[in-house]
């Protein structure tokens, strides 16, 4: 990574603006999931220990541009000093005189958390006098947001034309390590596993990778596109007839045979799970039954692959893993990730649904990297450039 980050500065002595992920989930008042918050804590403990004053920005849901007192980042303060130990304040605002007057009680060491930036609508409009205010807050800004440096908003992006240094947190720089070092240096065979509802949310990963892997695994809803391209009868599954011809090219195109598709898939009436569904194979796909996971023949080909694998990364659940009876090929797929991981392999999972998959089955630990970045990530793997990255102090 060419770009500046937390080693590169001191922050004692001075105000460190910091954009963190704490997009959390709230239930009764209080953070129902912590998990992003533990994940920002060693670069805020660092800024703290080396007697930075730590000024914590985050947005939290979808407000609209306006005061929402649901939406208020008020409990993920509590919840923070909770983990941290030791208080966190709160301002009631993230510019203007309340923000000003809490950050200038701020003593070496303190940490102060601004309230949901996307209360103002000239967050996302990376409006500039709003980035100017927040810039003023601050001596030098950390972005900590992997989760959200795919926006340029004025947090993550115009913040940094009105304040320097501006380097990035270890969350961030270890985000960047594993899929930068994943796509630019993989040890070989290198394997992506691609699920999830649509092609066409996937299609630009699959055109960037395709090239750079040694095999690529579809499942979930979009493996019904592709096997439809193929001829397939697939019955009542969700199917992008839009999106045929694409696959169609896909599967013909260079690369093609890189690309593993399910042999069996189980099948229901729906997808509520009152149907446990049964297993058939992708040619014989009864008319009036829909596809809800990779079948277990499947699972178990997709898991020698990986068990084989010394780099892989995953996006995308294999089938409607929510659904207790449909979530099979998505803990075989998990659980492989696992095994190559104690093997010595790379794994790198990309935020979203498979993060949550994971989550579910306590394997956060169990793979290198579980990404804190849904859309972030894919972007990433796509291949594009993340605003909130490309606006960081470049290494000199």
């Amino acid at each position: 990574m060419d770009r500046m980050t937390l080693r590169d500065v001191n922050p004692r002595g001075k105000r460190v603006l910091t954009r963190v992920d704490f997009n959390v989930p709230l239930k009764n008042g209080a953070v129902a999931d912590d998990t992003r918050l533990t994940a920002a804590l060693p670069t805020v403990r660092h800024l703290c220990d080396q007697g930075g004053r730590v000024i914590l920005m985050s947005h939290l849901g979808r407000p609209k541009g306006k005061p929402d007192p649901a939406q208020s980042l008020r409990p993920v303060a509590e919840r923070l000093g909770t983990l941290l130990g030791h208080p966190v304040a709160f301002a009631d605002d993230c510019v203007g005189p309340l923000a000003e007057s809490a950050v200038a009680a701020m003593k070496d060491g303190d940490c102060l958390l601004l309230e949901n930036l996307r209360f103002h609508p000239q967050e996302e409009a990376n409006d500039a006098g709003f980035s100017r205010q927040l810039a003023a807050l601050g001596d030098l800004y950390v972005n900590d947001a992997f989760g959200s440096a795919h926006r340029a908003h004025a947090s993550t992006e115009g913040v940094t034309r009105f304040l320097q240094p501006c380097v990035s947190g270890f969350l961030m720089e270890k985000e960047l390590e594993y899929l930068g070092r994943a796509l630019e240096s993989p040890r070989r065979p290198f394997v992506a596993v691609l699920g999830g509802a649509k092609i066409s949310g996937k299609i630009d990963v699959i055109r960037h990778l395709l090239p750079q892997v040694d095999q690529l695994l579809v499942g979930g809803a979009m493996m019904f596109t592709f096997l439809r391209a193929r001829g397939l009868d697939v019955g009542g599954s969700l199917v992008e007839e839009d999106r045929i011809e694409l696959a169609r090219e896909l599967l013909a195109g260079k690369g093609a045979e890189k690309i593993l598709l399910p042999e069996d898939v189980r099948v229901a009436r729906d997808a509520s799970g009152t149907d446990a569904g049964a297993v058939v194979p992708v040619d014989r796909m009864p008319a009036d039954r829909m596809g809800v996971d990779i079948g277990p023949a499947t699972a178990e080909r997709y898991a020698a692959v990986l068990r084989a694998a010394r780099t892989v990364l995953w996006n995308g659940p294999m089938g409607v893993f929510e659904v207790a009876p449909y979530a099979a090929g998505t803990q075989a797929v998990a659980r492989a990730l696992a095994e190559s991981t104690r093997g010595g392999a790379t794994t790198v999972v990309g935020g979203g649904d498979s993060a949550a998959a994971i989550h579910q089955q306590g394997l956060d630990d169990a793979v290198s990297h579980v990404s804190t970045g849904g859309g972030a990530s894919l972007e990433f793997l796509e291949g594009k450039t993340l605003p909130g990255v490309a606006a960081l102090t470049p290494r000199k």
